[in-house]
């Protein structure tokens, strides 16, 4: 323990300290803690350091703070350290940051009141919870309410949902969801719409018994507990209602800022109505009852508007229009009573102003006399045992009677409408179970408490008192079954609180004494109260102050209780006399009902209606007058304990679920917390008290294979072992030293408070350490890869740099070269004519320029002279700094030598004092560094000596340098001399000098006048030209711009007509679209209706009731249909006349009109939306029918050498059959008397050329037959190029992470980690899958071994009885059925690639079919012929001798002519039937054909030819009412078996694809020249011809819709149970999610069981549905709409579940999900469906997914966010993200600010704010056109389908 304490309490661990303000404050340690310190150093969050000192006796350490990742959990019982700070702070996270206001805690439901409407409790919210686990998604009261109803038809035991709480804290709220929920789900046993009853009586209660207080706009003013009963199919069949405890006081007062019950304020909004204006009502601020508070107006409630409500659902309720004025008049009457004025007659008496106004209002409405009302309100009449007289009354008196009066009056009118609600939810059906729901005050504290508050907080003892004991029994029941040591757990029992209240000499008790007392007072009773209970009991104190009050320690609290009023409250007394006024009315029934039962009433609430007990009276005339008396006199408190008493019963009777209703802050501000109210709260409705029962034993709790998943990362990998349970104990025997603080179960861990956090810590160091290590690994690679990149870019640019440098440097020199020549020659010219003109004058200078030349020679020796003397000097001292330095290196390299030679003789001395082995053992790898470095030294020694050779040299060239100038100098001295001598003559020729520079001014004066002028003519010419040139340059710029704009103008107006066209394209798509969703759930809603009304027919027909099933049913579903079989239809319509007939009397009127008004609607607005679908669907058919036009234009070219084929083969065939035709010719000519005989030569010849023919005919054919199934295979190859081509679509996705950058190498990294893991799991799978599939395949196929070789001895033992040409005709029968087989084998086993092979192989076999039956007749004919030419040979050889002919030939002569023919004539793909027999075709046909037996066996579609063969013939014979009564029984039949057997997948999926077939064959042979146009010649000949069946063509469209809603359906129900576990809880990519603790609530596991849906489930599944419809024939475009709202389907679950998971809401289950997706697009691409727009359906998921993973910090993220969410509403992402929850501590909450950024950004949004996607929305549905290429004679019927009294014709 303490080693478990210094590991906690160390540096910036995290604790709670009290707070005064907040309650509890969060702290971090400074310093670490050690055992025996006495305070603690702590930094506060705002910084400040403060000491907290720990106390002296205890030694207790302040709380600690739960991992951030447990904070804000769905179960408060799930954080490690259960505590009050860690409870209130998970709530406030919970409730501030992500506006979730329910909580678990254990077994209990809080809830936090919003003050805010939150769209959290729609149908569709209803829906996502019906039938989850209580744990599987976020808290909700809809969740509480589906466990109450889950247990109640599991268990077979009665629930009740017990709803608590203050005041304002929402407790009518969440019982009327609750209520609602049950209506919802459940639905009715009846017609009779129960539930909507059931959800009708909350408007009405709260009219008559809620009010405005200052801590709610709406708060119950009694207590309620509603039972709904259910029958044994868990359908509502009603329900009751009780009431505790109205509060009758605020009918006649009301504090400030209240109002009187809404009731009153509904009726003066009212006012101005024309049936109320005999109430004479005004507005509430003039009667006195309802201004007292001063706030008559809610905000935000229209009152006029819930008086509205409240009349509709009190007619709803069956109480009529009379009786809602009556009592509208006795409420009016009410208020009116309130404003009657008592004046003071004297100081004992009072007095009633005549003709009072509304006292006359009050007796005109109640129907009494105003003298005896106004007497009896002034008096009292006392009675004695002698007499009886008459007392007035003071005002106060009368004043307090009036109120006694109206406070009566509205006690009695609320009993009564609570018991005709009552009688209103009461059912004749048996109740089979109830669940009930407690809406009843929460312990409460005031001021000033009274006996309302005593009653109250009683009560609430109760209540507090067995949700202990459940509590207690819940957590030794999880123990006893985990069979871990028991140890008793104290908790707090308040048995004695209540003993003090109800027992013998109780407090309940003594008050009921006093009251019996002649002069009982509240002072006497309190004395009482001081002498019982002051000495005996310690929860019973009195207050120092008063001795007219007494104080209480409740479980909560202590309270102290105001004796003032109690006995007048407990008496609760009215004046008979006034009572019998009213009696006495007889103008008004209803007050006489109301007061009928005064004296006969036997409930505990007959004194007091509404105060407590059963409001349902038990009315027992038969009661003797004495009992009755004596129940009469009863008080409130014992009535109020007696029915306390009883609830309590009922409640331990059923299986309670808890809610707690916690009131946030008292000014009713949205979502504002107050720590200091909430915490109180907590205190006093039990959830502390939940906690601490808890914490006290063992709160975390998790299973084995949790455990290990969990922790995982501190086992190593010796400590793993095939047992999990095993590993599990001793990793917990080494990470936890205390035994105590876990225990091991049967199949869960438990472990101590406080535990969690400290295995959670010993993760997050260990996954901290290798994120440490992985990070740094991954940074170095990614700043070398980062370096090695910028360094080749920069070598890159040096290059480029440097080669443009260079050429810009060839360029000057080139320039610069050029420019020097130009300037050489021109300097030339003028120096050479300058020369000329100077020549003379140049020769008289010369001696003075020679002079000074020579004097312009020496000042340049001389200068040259000090600049050598000066180089001189540098050069020495650069020579010297040179010497130096290396002087210096040289020193310091022999010091590195000398050092490193001292330390190869320390290392060769510590080499000695060690074994050589051990040397090179340690210093492995240090000859070769050694090596390196003596390598480096003699590297370093050549330089050296280079360096001193360059010195030597340098040295030598710089004494011949010395020399040099040295000689120079001597000359310079002689040119000295020289120049002395040549002075003189400078000044003569000076003067000549200067005249010469005149005349040099004067002439460079005329060369500069010339220069300007030749300037100015220059820059003249090139501003002209430059003008030129921009005049021409604007031309050019003008001409391109307007063809610029030109192009411009002409492509906007291409793209805008283009985008025109294609707005308007897909405005009529979208309008189509709509109006055919629209029409098609009129039409879904037409069948409903008559469903349902052949089902109260048979219902009412039925002459024994069927025991129904425990089964959960829609409110909308009918009960199951009995089996039945067909009869004939006739039999069937006299049936339904006759169940008709007792329907209509049976039935209620309304509801028949109802019904038949509604369908009528229902079929006119189907005639209009049929219309509209049809002009549509014509203008499609135009534009297809103009498509296909221009591509049988494009393939009429490359058919036209076909066709020249064929015709060519025809003609040789025809000459052969004319070359045969001579030959007969020729043989009849022929009458020589031997050459036709059998043996002749001639005979021979004939028959060899006769088999030569028949052979030369069978190649024909063949070829024939091959040029077929060439063309068949080219237009099924270019129908499928064409698919590709528009399935062909870029994957951007990789590109884009291609493109990434320098700062996304880290994520690069990252996918290409987890595309590796990815593609080994995938591989890992797919060997698994490919293992198990070859062993079935295997075993498949030695089973159809085993059965080929069972059928193929039949067969041959079949084959063997028959004659030689039946052989071969059942040879070949057997052989196309075989292919037929392998050809549904081949489907099933790889569906994607038999769709082309199935088309290809049935038009194979439909040539096949036709050219046997022409080879046949060919044959037949042949076979005439032949016996003919036989006959007159033999009669041409009679004369012959017998002995010419063999004993052979003569045997087997009259053989040869017998063959019976199969057919004689051609049919015409008819099939004739009698009329006797239609109902035998309809039954064997549909009724009784199995889709799994022999249906799946035919030929795809087979039912629907024939029973358009049937039509076909009936067409023939123009029998009008044939066609009608086949079309009618085959659309009825296919009805009723769709009705039967909807439920099986592949019924359903059989007669769509068959009735979609049908619907085809109707339109293909209908004679329409838009149907006809891929029609054969043979087939526009079997055309219908005489009835046109356009009408019954939509029938049966609208009987296809009905088919595909219930395929649609049906699949639902079969993939419903796997989205979910499959797409969200399974890890497909094991070990990414991290196993959260979770709390009481345990949620369904991610790790797959054998049980558990995984997303290979739903893939199979998906392959299941589409092998299925394929081998059923359904059309391709049909399949694609199908697996388009499959997806729909799985998206929206998914996405629905997702938002109501915050356990789902991480990074790392975003990456499954994307994973999971990706999977379903692999799926679609494999069946070639990814243009079936179901990939576009689950984008609302995908983004979903990718929002759990980006980044959610910055500006730029928000921006990112709301540009990528673009199929997501506003209220999802932000919902998303106020779930996110991080799995790791190495992930970061979303910030408030961010998400108010996300909503800022989204603002502007135009959609809907539904939370939840429509999971029962169903796209429309089309029926594509699709001609069938089988030929109708060559269809075959099988003998299995019982159709042998059908006739081929």
């Amino acid at each position: 323990m303490n080693r478990e304490l210094e590991y906690m309490f160390v540096q910036c661990a995290r604790v709670w300290i009290p707070d005064a303000e907040d309650v509890w404050k969060s702290a971090e340690l400074i310093k670490d803690y050690k055992n025996g310190d006495a305070s603690l150093q702590l930094t506060l969050e705002d910084g400040t350091n403060i000491e907290h000192k720990l106390d002296p006796k205890t030694k207790n350490l302040p709380h600690l703070r739960n991992p951030d990742i447990l904070v804000g959990e769905n179960d408060l019982t799930a954080l490690s350290y259960l505590h009050e700070p860690a409870v209130l702070h998970n709530l406030k996270v919970r409730f501030i940051d992500s506006k979730l206001i329910y909580t678990y805690c254990g077994i209990v439901l809080v809830a936090i009141n919003p003050y805010e409407t939150l769209p959290i409790y729609g149908t569709d919210i209803i829906n996502a919870y019906s039938g989850q686990n209580m744990g599987d998604m976020d808290p909700h009261i809809f969740a509480v309410a589906e466990e109450a109803y889950k247990q109640m038809a599991r268990d077979e035991r009665n629930q009740s949902i017990i709803v608590s709480g203050e005041s304002g804290a929402g407790k009518t709220v969440s019982a009327k969801y609750a209520m609602r929920y049950f209506a919802t789900v459940s639905g009715s046993a009846s017609e009779a719409n129960v539930e909507e009853k059931v959800l009708a009586s909350n408007p009405i209660m709260e009219a008559i018994g809620n009010a405005k207080t200052t801590r709610n706009d709406n708060s119950s003013r009694f207590g309620k507990y509603i039972e709904i009963g259910f029958d044994n199919r868990y359908r509502i069949i009603g329900a009751n209602m009780r009431t505790y405890l109205l509060e009758k006081s605020r009918v006649v007062f009301q504090a400030d800022e209240e109002r009187n019950y809404h009731i009153f304020y509904q009726l003066c909004a009212s006012a101005k109505l024309p049936e109320f204006k005999n109430l004479r009502l005004s507005t509430a601020n003039d009667f006195l009852y309802t201004r007292q508070g001063r706030s008559p107006v809610i905000d935000g409630v229209d009152d006029s508007k819930e008086l509205c409500t409240t009349r509709h659902a009190f007619t709803l309720l069956g109480i009529n229009e009379s009786y809602q004025m009556g009592l509208f008049q006795v409420l009016a009457a009410i208020l009116h009573l309130g404003n009657v004025e008592i004046k003071e007659k004297d100081s004992d008496s009072s007095l009633i102003a005549p003709n009072n106004r509304h006292l006359t209002a009050f007796c005109e409405l109640v129907g009494v006399t105003y003298k005896d009302m106004s007497q009896w309100l002034c008096h009292r009449k006392l009675k004695t045992a002698t007499e009886t007289y008459i007392k007035p009354l003071s005002r106060l008196q009368a004043t307090n009677a009036r109120d006694a009066l109206s406070k009566h009056i509205y006690a009695k009118l609320f009993s009564w409408i609570v018991e005709h609600v009552n009688k209103a939810l009461v059912t004749s059906i048996k109740q089979h179970s109830f669940i009930g729901v407690l809406d009843i005050y929460g312990f409460e504290t005031f001021e000033i408490n009274s006996f309302e508050q005593f009653c109250i907080n009683y009560a609430n003892e109760k209540l507090q008192q067995q949700f202990n004991m459940h509590v207690f029994k819940l957590e030794q029941e999880e123990y006893m079954k985990e069979q871990i040591p028991w140890t008793l757990i104290d908790f707090y029992d308040n048995q004695p609180c209540i003993n003090l209240i109800e027992a013998k000499m109780g407090i309940l008790d003594l008050l009921d004494e006093e009251c019996k007392m002649p002069k009982g007072s509240d002072d006497s009773w309190a004395q009482k109260l001081y002498n019982t209970h002051l000495k005996t009991c310690c929860l019973f104190e009195k207050p120092r102050m008063s001795n007219r009050a007494f104080i209480i320690q409740h479980f909560a609290d202590k309270v102290e209780y105001q004796c003032d009023g109690f006995l007048e409250k407990n008496k609760d007394t009215v004046n008979e006399e006034q009572i019998n006024v009213l009696k006495a009315s007889k103008k008004f029934h209803l007050l006489m009902e109301l007061f009928q039962d005064e004296e006969k009433a036997t409930s505990p609430t007959g004194q007091a209606p509404g105060t407590g007990g059963r409001t349902r009276l038990s009315i027992k005339p038969d009661k003797s007058r004495e009992t009755s008396s004596k129940e009469h006199k009863k008080t409130v408190g014992c009535q109020f304990r007696n029915s306390l008493q009883m609830l309590m019963e009922t409640l331990n009777a059923t299986t309670p679920h808890y809610v707690r209703c916690i009131k946030p802050n008292d000014f009713k501000l949205a979502f504002s917390f107050d720590p200091k109210r909430a915490v109180q709260q907590l205190r006093a409705c039990g959830v502390l008290e939940t906690i601490r029962i808890s914490a006290a034993g063992f709160p975390s709790r998790w299973t084995y294979q949790e455990f290990f998943s969990r922790y995982r990362v501190l086992m190593k990998q010796k400590d793993v072992l095939p047992d999990k349970k095993l590993t599990c104990k001793h990793v917990l025997e080494r990470l936890v030293e205390d035994q105590d603080k876990y225990q091991f179960g049967k199949t869960k861990i438990f472990f101590r408070a406080g535990q969690v956090a400290y295995l959670e810590k010993l993760r997050a160091d260990k996954l901290r350490a290798a994120c440490i290590r992985i990070q740094k690994t991954i940074r170095c690679w990614l700043a070398r890869k980062k370096y090695l990149r910028k360094r080749s870019a920069a070598i890159t640019i040096q290059r480029f740099t440097r080669g443009y440098q260079a050429r810009c440097l060839a360029k000057f020199m080139r320039l610069t070269q050029a420019a020097t020549v130009i300037q050489k020659y021109q300097r030339m010219y003028v120096e050479k004519k300058r020369y000329r003109k100077k020549q003379a004058a140049a020769l008289a200078m010369q001696t003075i320029l020679r002079a000074y030349m020579a004097r312009q020679k020496y000042q340049a020796l001389l200068r040259e002279h000090k600049a050598v003397i000066i180089q001189k000097r540098i050069r020495g001292w650069l020579a010297r700094c040179w010497y130096k330095r290396c002087l210096e290196a040289i020193v310091y390299l022999q010091c590195c030598i000398r050092r490193m030679r001292a330390k190869r003789e320390l290392k060769k001395l510590k080499i000695e004092a060690r074994s050589v082995e051990h040397f090179k053992k340690l210093n492995k790898g240090m000859e070769n560094k050694i090596m390196q470095l003596q390598r480096k030294i003699d590297e370093q020694n050549k330089d050296n000596r280079l360096i001193s050779e360059k010195l030597v040299g340098l040295e030598s060239s710089y004494a011949v340098e010395g020399e040099r100038m040295r000689s120079e100098l001597s000359q310079l001295r002689g040119v000295e001399e020289d120049a002395r001598n040549k002075a003189i003559q400078v000044s003569s020729l000076l003067e000549e000098l200067e005249k010469l520079r005149k005349e040099l001014s004067v002439t460079q004066q005329e060369k500069k006048t010339l220069e300007e002028w030749a300037q100015t003519y220059r820059s003249e010419m090139e501003k002209m030209v430059s003008e030129l040139k921009d005049q021409n340059g604007s031309l050019k710029k003008e001409k391109d711009d307007l063809n610029r704009l030109i192009q411009e103008q002409s492509q906007q107006m291409t793209e805008k007509m283009t985008r025109a066209i294609a707005e308007e394209t897909h405005q009529l798509e979208t309008d189509l679209n709509e109006e055919r969703s629209r029409y098609q759930n009129l039409l879904s809603e037409h069948l409903r209706l008559e469903e349902k009304y052949d089902d109260l027919k048979e219902e009412m027909a039925r002459s024994s009731n069927i025991k129904p099933g425990h089964r959960r049913t829609d409110s909308t579903h009918s009960s199951n249909e009995s089996e039945y079989t067909y009869n004939s239809e006739y039999t069937e319509m006299e049936e339904g006349s006759r169940a008709g007939d007792d329907v209509t009397r049976g039935m209620d009127t309304s509801l028949t009109l109802k019904l038949q008004k509604r369908v009528t609607e229902l079929e006119q607005e189907k005639q209009s939306l049929r219309d509209e679908l049809e002009n549509k669907e014509d203008q499609f058919q135009r534009a297809r029918a103009r498509d296909d036009a221009e591509f049988r234009k494009a393939r009429g070219a490359e058919l036209e050498y076909e066709s020249l084929k064929r015709q060519e083969l025809e003609s040789e065939n025809k000459k052969l059959r004319h070359d045969l035709a001579e030959m007969r010719r020729s043989l009849l000519g022929n009458t020589a008397a031997g050459a036709g005989a059998p043996g002749s030569p001639a005979y021979k010849v004939l028959l060899d050329q006769l088999n030569a023919s028949c052979e030369e005919l069978e190649v024909r054919k063949e070829e024939v037959l091959i040029l077929r199934s060439q063309l068949v295979s080219q237009k099924e190859a270019m129908h499928h190029k064409d698919e590709k081509e528009t399935m062909t679509e870029p994957s951007v996705f990789a590109e884009d992470v291609n493109k990434l950058k320098d700062a996304d190498e880290l994520k690069q990294a990252y996918v290409g980690l987890k595309d590796t893991n990815r593609l080994l799991e995938h591989q890992l799978q797919t060997q698994r899958r490919t293992y198990e599939n070859e062993t079935e395949s295997l075993r498949g196929e030695l089973q159809n071994v085993k059965e080929e070789n069972n059928r193929q001895q039949q067969l041959l033992a079949q084959n063997l009885q028959l004659p030689p040409e039946a052989r071969i005709e059942a040879s070949l029968q057997h052989e196309i059925t075989r292919l037929t087989n392998e050809n549904l084998e081949f489907m099933a086993n790889d569906p994607a690639a038999s769709q082309e092979a199935r088309v290809i192989i049935l038009r194979r076999m439909v040539d096949l079919m036709e050219q046997l039956e022409k080879q046949d007749r060919t044959i037949r004919k042949l076979k005439k012929q032949l016996k003919v030419y036989s006959k007159r040979i033999g009669e041409m050889g009679a004369g012959q001798t017998e002995g010419q002919t063999s004993p052979g030939q003569m045997v087997e002569e009259p053989i040869h002519p017998v063959n019976i023919p199969r057919r004689e004539k051609d049919f015409q793909g008819m099939l004739e039937y009698k009329r006797e027999d239609e109902m035998k075709l309809v039954k064997n046909l549909i009724l009784e054909l199995k889709p799994r037996g022999v249906a799946v066996n035919l030929i795809p579609g087979l039912p629907a030819y024939i029973l358009f063969m049937c039509l076909r013939h009936a067409d023939y014979l123009n029998d009008d009412q044939k066609v009608r009564t086949l079309l009618t029984s085959t659309i009825n039949s296919i009805k009723k078996i769709l009705k039967k057997r909807g439920d099986d997948f592949e019924t359903v999926s059989f007669w769509l694809a068959n009735t979609c077939r049908f619907l085809h064959c109707l339109k293909q042979y209908s004679g329409d020249e838009a149907f006809m146009k891929h029609n054969t010649q043979r087939q526009n000949e079997h055309c219908l011809s005489n009835f046109d069946l356009a009408e019954y063509r939509q029938v049966i469209s609208d009987l296809a819709i009905q088919i595909y809603q219930q395929l649609i359906k049906c699949m639902e129900n079969i993939l419903q149970p796997m989205i979910v576990s499959g797409m969200l809880e399974h890890e497909t990519i094991q070990g990414v999610s991290g196993v959260k603790p979770t709390g009481l609530r345990k949620r369904t596991s991610s790790i797959a069981d054998e049980g558990t849906y995984t997303l290979d489930s739903i893939l199979r599944q998906l392959n299941a549905f589409h092998s299925i419809m394929c081998q059923h024939g359904t059309d391709p475009e049909l399949i694609k709409q199908v697996v388009k709202q499959l997806f729909y389907i799985i998206g929206a679950v998914t996405l629905n579940n997702l938002l109501l998971r915050k356990d789902m809401c991480s990074w790392s289950k975003g990456m499954q999900i994307r994973y999971n997706v990706s999977q379903l697009e692999e799926w679609l691409r494999d069946k070639g469906l990814m243009t079936c727009g179901a990939k576009e359906t689950l984008e609302p998921l995908i983004q979903a997914a990718q929002l759990l993973q980006v980044k959610k910090k910055t500006d730029e993220d928000a921006e990112a966010i709301c540009s990528m969410c673009q199929a997501l509403t506003t209220a999802q992402i932000v919902k998303v993200l106020n779930l996110y929850t991080p799995v790791n501590e190495f992930e970061e909450r979303v910030s408030v600010a961010f998400i108010r950024t996300i909503q800022t950004r989204l603002r502007d949004r135009c959609e809907s704010p539904q939370l939840l996607m429509d999971t029962k929305m169903i796209y429309p549905v089309t029926f594509p056109f699709s001609p069938s290429c089988v030929a109708l004679e060559t269809i075959q019927i099988p003998g299995s389908l019982n159709l042998a009294f059908l006739t081929r014709v």
